[in-house]
């Protein structure tokens, strides 16, 4: 396989995992920090640090804003619960 379809693969499978988490808004952060090691807030950082390294100037929020879909604080006020006890445990033991 060449580089460039390589790329157009990986750009479309990122593309449905940000669409897919855009359609499943019941899976909160924490659950998927708790299961898989990474949340929308990764995506959103390693969106931007790969801008940067193409020379884009992006802040943290406007990449939030395309891995959410919408503003964060839009996102958060919508969809964003409140950490179970059990959830936050699990978090806070990840590191054990």
């Amino acid at each position: 396989m060449d580089n460039q379809t390589k790329t157009e693969l990986e750009a479309a499978a990122f593309r449905r995992l940000v669409d897919h988490l855009g359609e499943n808004t019941e899976v909160q952060n924490i659950d998927l920090m708790n299961l898989a090691g990474f949340c929308r807030n990764c995506l959103s950082k390693w969106y931007r640090a790969a801008a940067e390294d193409k020379g884009i100037d992006m802040d943290y929020e406007e990449a939030r804003q395309i891995i959410y879909g919408m503003p964060y604080s839009e996102w958060k006020s919508k969809y964003q619960t409140e950490a179970t006890p059990t959830q936050q445990a699990a978090f806070d033991n990840k590191g054990d």
